[in-house]
């Protein structure tokens, strides 16, 4: 896969935020992605030890909509950007993008465990990655970073918005009925309602849509591998 460079990596804080609010400039949210124009769906996700400065980054290219694995890609680097709260991308970014180079298929969307406009620049790891790649991008975290919401229903499907001083920057969305919902977020090149669409049709059994779960199950893994004394890589 292409990978467009934009800019260094080795940078200072200050020059790190600056590229920030230069890329947001650059985002397109929008983009009425519908199901029936996608083929294939990629998955990334990063793995590391607390205290340990090699990163594991995984890709997978999911066919969609049968949700079955195409192509597995897994990489790992040590990383010297520090932890620094609003800059992961800093620390994320690299590893998978060397994951991403080495993809033999171009995904039509790709979802981050991680946000994207729901970060207080509007560009997190989804945005930031969406700009390199030149594709859409979603952000499906976990948990939380930034804003306010009402707690949506208790059904699957049910959603509200994430907001931030009246500004709308994202959703919750309960993918399992009365499992906690997951925060979605446009990335790049996609707009909210194809973001949330997208990543409910990817939630089959999980929580978790099935491309961003199993590159965290592949990037585990391959860590394991990695760090076993018996490993020769």
């Amino acid at each position: 896969m292409k990978i467009r460079a934009l800019h260094d990596w080795d940078v200072s804080y200050d020059k790190a935020v600056r590229i920030q609010e230069g890329l947001r400039k650059r985002l397109v949210l929008s983009g009425d992605i519908h199901p029936f124009n996608i083929t294939t769906i990629a998955g990334a996700d990063i793995s590391y030890s607390p205290g340990d400065d090699v990163f594991y980054a995984s890709v997978v290219l999911i066919e969609y909509p049968a949700l079955k694995v195409i192509e597995t890609v897994c990489h790992s680097e040590r990383v010297t950007f520090p932890y620094i709260p609003g800059l992961l991308t800093f620390r994320e970014g690299p590893p998978l993008l060397a994951a991403f180079e080495r993809l033999a298929g171009v995904p039509d969307v790709v979802i981050f465990d991680g946000h994207g406009t729901a970060h207080p620049r509007r560009i997190g790891l989804a945005s930031h990655m969406g700009l390199f790649l030149d594709v859409p991008t979603i952000g499906c975290a976990k948990k939380r970073l930034i804003g306010v919401y009402e707690e949506p229903g208790t059904g699957r499907g049910e959603s509200s918005l994430l907001t931030l001083e009246n500004e709308t920057i994202g959703a919750v969305v309960r993918t399992r009925e009365k499992v906690k919902p997951v925060f979605v977020s446009q990335g790049h090149k996609i707009d909210l309602d194809s973001a949330v669409g997208i990543v409910l049709s990817c939630c089959r059994r999980y929580r978790l849509p099935e491309p961003t779960r199993t590159a965290h199950l592949e990037v585990n893994r391959f860590r394991r591998e990695c760090s076993s004394p018996l490993s020769s890589r």
